[in-house]
């Protein structure tokens, strides 16, 4: 059959939407999903994502995303901020939109071109000599490092990914320079593309906590330079732990088209 997909990026990482609201694919069909986002022999993509309908009276729409490795994964903030701006484009939402990912609901808004996405609390953070570990709605190795222009991200960030503790699950692994008291450089080696990518939404937020809980930083509002562009993560904190979390930036359609495939039901 025939399948219209949509290719949209925010800072560089990049994603294959698909409106699934009428079911046109089945969400276990990995190996379609692997061969779509294969840069070789598919469209090409970091991630692919369904929107579909909401399954409560409160959501606009449902959020379903798939690695590169055709894989269901955890939440993707980047994919996020793209599929509120794809809702936008079917005319689903206007600015504001409440949807539901796999790490649970999130609010989200459009306002001067750019998606502010608000991501789960975070109320731990692990703080150990050589890095910190948090979860932003996925797991997050963090490290800084100098000199992060020339660093090897791609080998040490498979390294630690498949490395202890992590064996099991797997982390994103992301590699921090400082710039400034409110600004930092990262670069994020991402599982399930096991590569590095240009940006990673849920990587950033990441570094902008860490970077705050270890005092490297006492500003609310960070600016995070990645490969692919410029991302802001704002926050709340209090005894309880990061509040009020949200990952702003720019989200685009690339294009639209069409491809034949076999679909699995």
């Amino acid at each position: 059959m025939t399948l219209t997909f949509y290719k949209y990026q925010g800072t560089g990482n990049d994603f294959i939407i698909i409106d699934n609201r009428d079911p046109k694919v089945s969400k276990n069909d990995t190996k379609l999903f692997a061969r779509l986002c294969d840069r070789k022999f598919g469209i090409g993509a970091d991630g692919l994502m369904l929107l579909e309908q909401p399954k409560n009276d409160e959501d606009d729409f449902t959020m379903v995303y798939f690695n590169a490795d055709g894989n269901e994964s955890s939440m993707c903030g980047n994919g996020g901020r793209c599929l509120v701006a794809f809702a936008a484009n079917l005319g689903i939402i206007t600015t504001k939109a409440i949807f539901t990912a796999i790490d649970g609901k999130h609010h989200a808004e459009i306002k001067n071109g750019s998606v502010h996405l608000q991501m789960q609390d975070v109320s731990e953070i692990e703080i150990y000599d050589s890095h910190l570990f948090l979860d932003t709605g996925s797991p997050h190795h963090v490290t800084l490092v100098e000199e992060l222009s020339g660093f090897d991200v791609k080998n040490t960030g498979k390294k630690i990914r498949n490395g202890a503790p992590y064996f099991d699950a797997g982390s994103n692994v992301n590699f921090v320079e400082k710039n400034s008291t409110s600004s930092f450089a990262v670069r994020t080696y991402e599982r399930g593309v096991e590569d590095e990518t240009l940006s990673c939404g849920t990587g950033v937020t990441a570094v902008a906590l860490a970077m705050h809980a270890t005092q490297l930083t006492s500003e609310r509002e960070i600016s995070i330079h990645t490969q692919g562009g410029e991302l802001t993560v704002t926050f709340s904190k209090d005894q309880n732990g990061y509040k009020n979390i949200f990952l702003i930036g720019p989200a685009e359609q690339v294009f639209k088209g069409e491809i034949n495939v076999d679909i699995t039901r």
